[in-house]
């Protein structure tokens, strides 16, 4: 009998999956590990450096970088949900995943996913207020405030994911348990069910208005605003300066969208699942090695606290 299922009624219900990873590229295997592995580590490094700045430096204990280091824990989460099973795959051609793992280990990045939209708008509040009002800043801003955005940002990619969770956790799975992607994937994983995943599909289509459009809205409604005032600043080194204040956030969000739509809103076939699956590695991996790299060059801010630190470092080491 396969291990991998057990009877269920009159039904077999699967309860261990096994992920293909980049098995399309069987010679590839220890280079792609090579490249995962140094890209991993790279981000997560990086982002781990910028929380330990925004702690250590008391100049930067206001809401950008309090939003900052959220969203630098936010992309650790996410990348340490998806990329170490692909690099155990890589590696060890570990394919075997539980049925109770596979489900969370889905769960975890649809909640990073829904945290970050909203974390990424309450983060587009903060400058247009800035912008917008500068003279009301601290008092709308204040600290009970940017607590409260965070929660609500974190609150939200939970609440938004459990419901699929629950739902997708019911689902049967009596057919193939092979799941054609490098992780636990919400449309890879709903391919194997022989349950009617119509009531899932509306949640989904609900949830992307909800969490990606709505979010989306909200924060071009900021910059149009933002902009607008940018414009009515007469002199050039006023415009230069409130821009700096969001170009960094900014792009990040230009390229968040960007990929979003790249790597979901093409047409599914067969000959794409290769290339969606490679290019949503990219977009899992890529944003998070991005992230401290954009602001650390854009911020004087965070250049100078590393720069105090390591010239601490180096006079203790001195000693």
């Amino acid at each position: 009998m396969d291990p991998a299922r057990t009877k269920a009624g009159n039904r077999t219900g699967i309860t261990e999956f096994l992920i293909l990873g980049f098995n399309e590229f069987p010679e590839l295997q220890l280079h792609l590990f090579a490249l995962f592995s140094v890209l991993y580590l790279t981000a997560v490094s990086g982002n781990l450096i910028v929380i330990c700045i925004v702690c250590a430096d008391r100049h930067l204990h206001n809401p950008m970088y309090f939003f900052l280091a959220n969203l630098s824990a936010l992309d650790i989460c996410s990348l340490t949900c998806t990329i170490p099973k692909l690099l155990s795959i890589l590696l060890t051609n570990s394919e075997r995943t539980s049925f109770g793992g596979c489900i969370l280990q889905m769960c975890g990045y649809m909640v990073c996913i829904s945290t970050e939209f909203t974390l990424l708008t309450a983060m587009a509040f903060d400058r247009y207020v800035a912008v917008c009002n500068p003279l009301r800043y601290a008092s709308i801003m204040n600290k009970r405030a940017c607590a409260l955005l965070a929660a609500v940002s974190w609150a939200t990619g939970f609440v938004e994911s459990l419901p699929h969770t629950v739902v997708i956790a019911q689902f049967s799975f009596c057919g193939s348990n092979v799941i054609n992607h490098f992780f636990c994937e919400i449309k890879a994983l709903l391919k194997l069910s022989c349950s009617d995943t119509s009531v899932i599909d509306t949640m989904t289509f609900a949830e992307s208005v909800f969490v990606a459009f709505t979010p989306f809205l909200l924060t071009l409604t900021s910059y149009v605003f933002i902009i607008s005032t940018i414009l009515k600043i007469r002199s050039a080194e006023g415009k230069s300066k409130a821009f700096s204040t969001c170009s960094s956030h900014l792009t990040v969000i230009i390229l968040l969208y960007g990929t979003i739509i790249g790597v979901y809103m093409q047409p599914e076939s067969k000959e794409s699942v290769k290339s969606n699956k490679l290019s949503t590695a990219m977009y899992i991996i890529t944003l998070p090695l991005l992230n401290p790299l954009i602001y650390s060059l854009r911020s004087k801010e965070l250049k100078m606290a590393l720069k105090k630190i390591l010239s601490r470092k180096c006079a203790c080491g001195s000693q």
